[in-house]
């Protein structure tokens, strides 16, 4: 029986090790936690068509919103460990949701896999073309004469889009009531028929709507101006020192995903993401890549959690 034992075990590393050393050769599954027409939705779809074209194996990307992107992060931490289910994850879920939900199904610096950085970029404070201000300024001023008048979208409660607003909030001393979608799509198509009044959006859904007039930006949340809105001022240097609310995107996996095959994600989603048509892709949508290393997305999450977990405890945060 010892010998009949031993044997099966090796012949079942020896079929790990294989189905390891041929990876990927079959359909692989990119998740995004928001509704289609979205800048996550943008950017999985151009990344998955060149790791497609790369690997010779479909790359099909699955949206499955709800929860602020938590469902589909919950999803990929409970899916079969074997890298064929992979997530293009967002600060909200993987560095601010602990901090919010009492019971997160999920822990996103146990139970999930840093693969690499996708995308960085900075919001953009974008209001309705009716909203009657012009700059920064005049919109605090609007919000302090209308207390609890004004609202703001968000793609869901621990989202960068929700804390950036939450975090202005708090500096700016304005209460401006925070009004959560399931994704970037959802929230523009409300705030483009005045049914909400602002929104922290991704540059890439709202420039589009700001070149045509529909909408005005009134600041972004970087450290510094972005070269894809020069003209538009930050609200650091609008009258708030300091304030930075930068928005990213990551590719994730499940925890108990073997580490070969986890290098190999890395290496496929890194080579897909230096890709000069990839880039030239993302750059029309206003998105900077910024492929790296497990370790290095590893310590920058964990960097991040620690940062917003400061902010949301000191703006008094909850899921409710």
């Amino acid at each position: 029986m010892k010998r009949l034992s031993a044997a099966a075990a090796a012949l079942l590393f020896a079929g790990a090790a294989a189905a390891q050393s041929d990876f990927p050769n079959r359909t692989v599954t990119m998740l995004v936690g928001f509704a289609p027409g979205g800048a996550t939705d943008t950017a999985a779809r151009i990344i998955a068509k060149k790791m497609s074209e790369n690997i010779g194996q479909t790359v099909v990307v699955e949206n499955k919103p709800g929860a602020g992107g938590n469902i589909a992060h919950q999803h990929v931490a409970n899916a079969t460990p074997d890298g064929y289910t992979i997530l293009l994850g967002s600060v909200g879920p993987l560095s601010v949701s602990p901090h919010i939900f009492a019971k997160l199904p999920y822990d996103p610096l146990k139970d999930l896999a840093p693969l690499t950085m996708a995308v960085t970029f900075p919001n953009v404070l974008v209001v309705h073309a009716g909203v009657p201000v012009k700059n920064l300024a005049e919109y605090i001023a609007l919000a302090r004469q209308k207390s609890g008048g004004l609202d703001y979208a968000s793609t869901g409660v621990g989202s960068a889009s929700h804390l950036a607003g939450e975090l202005f909030n708090q500096k700016a001393g304005v209460n401006i009531v925070h009004i959560p979608y399931k994704g970037g799509g959802p929230a523009m198509t409300d705030l483009l028929g005045g049914r909400v009044g602002a929104y922290y959006s991704t540059p890439s859904t709202a420039g589009p709507h700001i070149a045509t007039g529909k909408l005005k930006a009134l600041a972004t949340t970087g450290a510094k101006r972005t070269p894809f809105m020069p003209d538009v001022p930050t609200i650091a240097e609008s009258g708030f020192p300091g304030f930075e609310a930068s928005n990213w995107y990551a590719f994730v996996t499940s925890a108990k995903v073997p580490a070969p095959i986890l290098d190999k994600l890395n290496a496929e989603l890194v080579k897909a993401l230096n890709d000069a048509s990839v880039r030239e892709q993302l750059a029309k949508h206003f998105l900077e890549p910024a492929p790296g290393t497990r370790d290095e997305l590893a310590k920058y999450i964990r960097s991040e959690y620690d940062t917003w977990g400061r902010v949301v405890k000191a703006a008094g945060i909850t899921a409710n």
